[in-house]
């Protein structure tokens, strides 16, 4: 599936090929919650990085949050400007690219069921809205955001 995203002030537009484009990922820790967060959550998707094309690039930053102490490979693409949350990019998975699901204009398909994800770091004043069917985890889940897709029979 073809997304495309922007930020909100419009500064940047991207578009990325997506066989994992069920928003269904909610992740709790502080690193999501504090750059990214709506509900003090995140969601990411997962996408095929070399089909990612970018539209006003040169106005993105690059945040390596630090884990433990240390600079984290992982890069948190964003606008300066306006401050969206875009993508994330880790060289030690060079093949993906994860959109954050809040800056993607394209409708996106409705999740049969949701992981929460780092509910250990989850800040106290959030209420996570765990439906009937939803699986939760303290730290990471079992299973890949591709594997989510598969079991479910929904990988495009």
């Amino acid at each position: 599936m073809l997304l495309r995203g922007s930020c909100h002030c419009g500064a940047i537009h991207f578009e990325v090929e997506s066989a994992h484009p069920y928003p269904y990922n909610l992740c709790y820790c502080s690193i999501c919650r504090k750059t990214a967060g709506g509900g003090g959550f995140a969601i990411n998707l997962g996408a095929d990085h070399a089909s990612l094309k970018v539209e006003g690039e040169q106005k993105t930053a690059v945040y390596h949050p630090l884990i433990d102490g240390n600079s984290s490979p992982a890069e948190r693409h964003f606008c300066p400007r306006c401050a969206s949350a875009l993508w994330v990019y880790d060289p030690r998975w060079p093949e993906l690219v994860h959109p954050f699901a809040s800056a993607i204009d394209s409708e996106l398909p409705l999740p049969p069921e949701r992981t929460h994800l780092m509910l250990g770091s989850k800040a106290g004043w959030v209420e996570a809205a765990i439906g009937p069917g939803d699986r939760c985890f303290d730290e990471y889940p079992d299973e890949s955001i591709a594997q989510w897709h598969q079991r479910h029979k929904l990988a495009t």
